[in-house]
């Protein structure tokens, strides 16, 4: 952590205000989902089957993850900022380009040309990383991604009200519009906070095996990606069951999928609390418990013959809490494992943590078929929980080897 100058609102040469944080990180998290309800009526528009429609989720990820791979050695190469700006041009470019395209595989190019908008999720954690020592930056990020948790909580319903007034391209246009003046708001708000390296840029993905030789750097990235993979995971998946098993209309689908997002915002809230007092390995264990209890809860329920929207729905709320606990901790981990590599690791950890979202996402439209109704997705999402609790049980050993410990112990 260097020493900054005081944040100065609207100020390029100051560290960026928390609402810009916020706001880049929402934008990235509504590309994400807002769309969501009009997947079944894109199915319609484009004459394509749903497994390929839904690669617009699947396929954007992926993106995501082989982008962030680069992200990290470039910003600690040039500084978060400039990546930062191209990162959101690129972005409404490509959102463009998804509103004119007239067929699917079109669609999909620039949608994943999208997933340019994964350098403010993944740098957005490097700059508060850059600002403040481990404990605090959990508890920083657990505010940032508080704030951001109230996006995706309402994009899809706003999206589903979007496509019943102006069809699926409505959540495009909002993209559109958003991504333009958050641009505007970055590139006047957002000073450099990282020190640009000086090593070539070869020499900064010669770094990774330091991170890739640690074992706590991957206990801490598995601990995010498999708890956040239980949401890629109903990402994937819950379009399917809201329309095919509940039979919702995507208004009503919109509605429903705003309850893990509340969750998300309660446990970043407990995150931004609690946080420093108890340490991020706690808060990651608790938070991977949590959305197994979630699942554990509608699997019970589901097989007492009490399942429906209602109890599916619900059970993503401790799916929305447990990743409000993990995720801002297990982030704040993995950058503090090697200080000096912050950036890239915030983009190889990102990398990890989306690849893996990708392949469950795409797991959830394969293992979804109609007449199984919603217990494979939910049997999915367990699984994964349950690996996030391994994750940072793998973490805690090598900790008690090697005589360190994030929690201060």
């Amino acid at each position: 952590m260097e020493n900054h100058p005081p944040v100065r609102y609207l100020d390029r040469l100051s560290p960026p205000h928390l609402s810009t944080l916020i706001l880049i990180t929402g934008l990235a998290a509504m590309s994400m989902n807002v769309f969501l309800p009009s997947l079944p009526n894109m199915v319609v528009w484009f004459d394509a089957p749903y497994h390929l429609v839904q690669l617009s989720v699947a396929g954007f990820l992926a993106a995501n993850a082989v982008l962030q791979v680069f992200i990290g050695p470039v910003a600690d190469k040039f500084g978060r900022r400039p990546v930062i700006l191209a990162g959101l041009a690129i972005f409404c470019l490509a959102t463009l380009g998804c509103l004119l395209a007239r067929d699917i595989g079109t669609f999909l190019l620039f949608r994943m040309i999208q997933a340019s908008v994964a350098v403010c999720m993944a740098l957005s954690r490097a700059v508060v990383r850059d600002m403040n020592a481990p404990d605090r930056a959990a508890s920083m990020m657990g505010y940032v991604t508080m704030g951001m948790a109230l996006v995706p909580m309402l994009a899809p319903a706003v999206g589903g009200m979007l496509d019943s007034i102006f069809g699926w391209r409505g959540s495009f246009w909002l993209m559109l519009a958003s991504g333009l003046a958050i641009l505007a708001l970055t590139w006047a708000d957002l000073g450099e906070t990282g020190s640009k390296s000086g090593n070539s840029l070869m020499q900064q993905f010669g770094e990774y095996p330091e991170l890739l030789t640690s074992p706590r750097f991957w206990g801490y990235c598995l601990a995010a990606a498999f708890s956040s993979g239980a949401f890629f995971a109903y990402l994937g998946g819950a379009p399917f069951v809201a329309s095919n098993v509940f039979g919702l209309s995507p208004a009503a689908f919109g509605l429903w999928t705003g309850i893990p997002g509340i969750g998300y915002f309660a446990g970043n809230f407990v995150t931004g609390l609690v946080a420093t007092r108890i340490g991020v390995n706690r808060m990651i264990m608790c938070g991977s418990a949590t959305v197994a209890a979630g699942m554990i809860a509608a699997l019970a329920l589901s097989y007492a013959g009490l399942g429906g929207p209602a109890v599916f729905f619900g059970s993503m709320f401790l799916v929305g809490v447990g990743n409000g606990m993990t995720i801002p901790s297990a982030n704040s981990g993995m950058l503090s494992v090697r200080p000096h590599l912050a950036g890239t690791a915030a983009g190889l950890g990102g990398a990890i943590m989306i690849g893996g979202g990708a392949g469950l996402s795409v797991l959830a439209g394969l293992v979804l078929q109609p007449g199984r109704g919603e217990y494979p997705l939910i049997w999915l999402m367990f699984a994964t929980a349950i690996a996030g609790v391994c994750s940072i049980m793998l973490v805690i050993w090598r900790e008690r080897q090697i005589g360190i410990s994030l929690d201060g112990r």
